[in-house]
């Protein structure tokens, strides 16, 4: 291991760090197996140019603390591939399958769709090492993608969480900065409690319309390959300005440490809800607490995904799937926001708490402890 990486290393973990190197058809990815205590890591394969070795682990331990909060039969990991996602097909499809190869060895770790993968995707890395999850229904899936699981849960967690902030969701105001394949399905779930979605963002920009905007008509316009900003009615406005925008609810759902200790200030919400992880970094999370913004922690709220995908990996349907989100993340959330109450303490403290006595418990069931 470099010397860089010991930096991140403490008594969870990581357990497997991997450098996937194929200058041939130019791959470079790095997967990193963090904790397996309870089971075969789960996490999903993140593609963009710009990731890092620092995201990786960052994002694999978010994945040990959401698999154990969640009570999930899994450990955490996760990979990123160095690559453009909107690259031509082919040679996506080349790369992932090169990538699934690399890992093939990686025993104790099950891949599934992140930013800029798909189910898709994922059932390329099946057909290689036959080990992923967030398949198509075709070969038996449950696309978590595609059914919003994620988005479900983020708005589970902020009904449960707008009672702590002095909110209802009938008739809040929400922006959602990153309108993809969490984003646009927390917009509909939203819609459908009665919250009214003011403003969104994706690669190209933002859109704010403080009378709300149509979310079945932006949901349309992403389907078809289009961007919020082409939406002819509400203000177009820079992706970055959409922090400003006056809401009840923000939810940070594309890329990690949006929201950071250089712009918590702007934020203009009573409630953050992480559709994203490692959206909001720590120090942020402190700010906005001292100014009465409730922030639910990444791994509690967006569990929805990971929890989809261990119960099609143990070959449960899509109905439980929904129960088992809706149960799970309410339950979590209620649970790390009394504790932050009683103890005085932020909610990220608590629920690294809970996550991590669930984490080493699982621990002392191994017979390698140390």
């Amino acid at each position: 291991m470099s010397e860089p990486a010991f930096r991140f290393c403490d008594e969870l973990g990581p357990k497997t760090i991997l450098h996937c190197h194929e200058p041939a058809i130019g791959l470079k990815a790095i997967l990193v197996v963090d904790n397996v205590a309870a089971g075969p890591a789960i996490g999903g394969v993140r593609m963009a140019p710009d990731v890092t070795l620092e995201e990786c682990f960052r994002l694999a331990r978010a994945m040990t603390f959401k698999n154990a909060a969640a009570g999930l039969a899994h450990g955490g990991g996760k990979s990123v591939i160095f690559a453009d996602p909107a690259m031509e097909p082919a040679a996506k499809e080349r790369l992932v399958r090169a990538f699934a190869a690399a890992i093939g060895p990686i025993e104790d770790y099950i891949a599934g769709p992140d930013m800029g993968t798909d189910e898709v995707a994922m059932a390329w890395v099946r057909d290689e090492i036959g080990r992923s999850v967030g398949l198509p229904r075709e070969i038996g899936g449950i696309p978590l993608d595609e059914i919003g699981a994620t988005g479900f849960g983020l708005v589970a967690a902020a009904e449960v969480a707008a009672g702590h902030a002095g909110l209802a969701l009938d008739g809040a105001r929400v922006a959602v900065q990153g309108f993809g394949s969490v984003g646009k399905h927390a917009a509909r779930f939203f819609a459908e409690k009665g919250a009214i979605l003011v403003g969104a963002s994706d690669s190209r920009g933002a859109i704010h319309d403080p009378g709300g905007l149509d979310v079945a008509a932006l949901i349309a316009l992403k389907d078809e390959g289009g961007h919020v900003v082409d939406l002819p009615a509400g203000e177009k406005l820079a992706g970055d300005a959409l922090i400003g925008v006056d809401c009840d609810i923000w939810v940070p759902a594309a890329r990690p440490d949006v929201i950071r200790a250089d712009n918590a200030a702007e934020l203009r919400a009573r409630l953050v809800v992480q559709g994203a992880n490692i959206g909001v970094t720590e120090e942020a999370e402190a700010l906005l607490a001292a100014r009465g913004v409730l922030s639910v922690p990444d791994f509690i709220s967006n569990a929805g995904g990971v929890i989809c995908a261990a119960v099609e990996y143990h070959e449960g349907t899509e109905a439980q799937a929904f129960q088992t989100i809706d149960e799970k993340i309410r339950a979590n959330t209620a649970e790390v926001l009394a504790r932050a109450d009683r103890d005085d303490i932020l909610p990220r403290e608590a629920a690294v708490d809970l996550a991590g006595e669930r984490v080493r418990t699982a621990m002392g069931f191994r017979r390698w402890k140390a």
